[in-house]
């Protein structure tokens, strides 16, 4: 089975503002970004694509094939409270716990990094036993960074060590031995 996942293009957000399930538009980029990634995986109508339910990634599942489907457990990290603020404008005694175990404490109304990746791994293990040849899942940094995580078996703490960039594309490769090869 051939696993690709997806980095969304460019969302239209200035720098320094804290989104993540925020429904963002894309940047003016959208189209140019779109057919390079796009070149870079090879699809049919075969091909399974599944997104997450922002626009920011909906836009360029649509690019692969119009009958794609949403899942929930693909959206970003949920800021709750911390949606759309600068993030030097979150109060101190708020972000540093945050700062400190990002992993296991959750935003103010939102949620840790440990929510998001127990419901992505949760996806992950539904997919792996689709009877299909090539899924391509189009999605956020977070969501492919935990799942590299788990199969990497890096720590969550450690995860950000794993640059994903907008429009980067992971390729898994998993036989039916359980083994899997990553490329990056």
């Amino acid at each position: 089975m051939e696993i690709y996942l997806v980095r969304h293009t460019t969302p239209d957000i200035e720098k320094g503002i804290c989104y993540g399930q925020s429904d963002l538009d894309l940047a003016d980029t959208f189209e140019e970004e779109s057919k390079e990634i796009l070149e870079k995986i090879p699809f049919d109508q075969n091909t399974k694509i599944i997104s997450s339910p922002l626009k920011r990634c909906t836009e360029l599942a649509k690019k692969f094939n119009s009958n794609y489907t949403t899942d929930e457990r693909l959206l970003e990290l949920d800021f709750g409270d911390w949606e759309l603020k600068n993030w030097n404008a979150i109060p101190k005694d708020e972000i540093t716990p945050w700062m400190e175990d990002f992993v296991n404490v959750k935003v103010p109304n939102g949620e840790s990094y440990i929510d998001l990746a127990n419901r992505v791994d949760t996806f992950y293990k539904e997919i792996i036993k689709l009877k299909t040849s090539c899924i391509v899942v189009v999605c956020h940094g977070g969501v492919i960074r935990s799942l590299l995580a788990k199969l990497t078996n890096i720590e969550l703490k450690d995860s950000f060590g794993i640059k994903i960039n907008y429009c980067q594309v992971s390729h898994l490769n998993i036989s039916t031995n359980t083994s899997i090869k990553i490329a990056l």
